[in-house]
């Protein structure tokens, strides 16, 4: 069995970037990578659920039903589940100023689910199609909700500001230089040199560590992680023939995602049991 601990996940998935921005680096909860942060949470969170409102008066819900009951369980499973097990760690909860909510949209077309900084938290009919049990859509709630306990849109938007800054200010040494290679790359290809070589890598890494903390957060909420494998070889064969090559993608592979599953499931249902309420 493949054991990854703590030291080699962050080995496999560490921020660079914080030798250089030391005071403006925070710690991902239970990963313990350093990450880059230098916008306010509060402020981020805001701004989501500003957007979250507007979302929920213009999408077309589902406000009642087995369905709406399944995802709202889940979810205040994870609440106490989460809020539980930092507090036994005797550190601090990354949700306690979480304003969770959940909706239901009535959309077989869209197989997704997503959760806003803050804990707004959306699920599409379409996604109910391929998780089938209350098990599987654990794990992509558990995805979910780790992109905002690891404040995944906080360190995008702190990386897209230094990137651009540092682009900035090293164009004026170099008279234009990277500007032009950028825009001959992107005239003669479609693509953007900046978001294959650095974006696109670092949304890989982000949804690798969700993967990790949702399978650690839907175990401690007493679901079986098991039911993982056979929820993305279901995705899988949706998605044949149609993942786009590794490196234009914000994702790993769903073959990737496979092998790090199995990889990781005997050690976390070691290491993090359910917590009882």
């Amino acid at each position: 069995m493949y054991n990854i601990n703590r030291r080699k996940f962050l080995g496999l998935f560490g921020c660079g970037c914080c030798s250089v921005f030391l005071p403006s680096c925070t710690t991902v909860p239970i990963t313990e990578r350093k990450q880059l942060s230098i916008i306010s949470e509060a402020r981020i969170n805001q701004q989501a659920a500003v957007a979250y409102e507007k979302f929920r008066s213009k999408a077309k819900l589902i406000n009642s039903g087995s369905k709406l009951k399944q995802i709202i369980d889940i979810g205040k499973r994870m609440e106490f589940s989460v809020s539980t097990f930092f507090s036994k760690q005797g550190k601090k909860d990354p949700t306690e100023k979480f304003e969770w909510d959940y909706v239901l949209v009535d959309n077989d077309k869209i197989v997704n689910a997503w959760c806003m900084p803050g804990g707004k938290i959306a699920v599409y009919t379409g996604l109910l199609k391929i998780t089938k049990n209350i098990d599987a859509l654990s794990i992509v709630m558990g995805h979910e909700i780790a992109h905002a306990v690891a404040r995944h849109s906080v360190e995008r938007m702190s990386h897209a500001m230094t990137i651009n800054l540092g682009t900035t200010v090293a164009d004026i040494f170099l008279g234009g230089a990277i500007n032009r290679t950028r825009n001959t790359v992107g005239q003669n290809t479609g693509l953007d040199i900046f978001q294959l070589g650095i974006m696109n890598p670092f949304g890989r890494k982000q949804e690798t560590e969700a993967d990790y903390l949702g399978l650690i957060f839907s175990s401690l909420s007493g679901y079986d992680i098991r039911e993982s494998v056979k929820l993305w070889e279901r995705m899988a064969k949706k998605k044949k023939g149609k993942e786009p090559p590794v490196f234009l993608s914000t994702h790993p592979s769903s073959k990737k995602r496979i092998e790090n599953l199995q990889n990781w499931i005997n050690e976390v249902i070691i290491e993090y049991p359910p917590i009882k309420s």
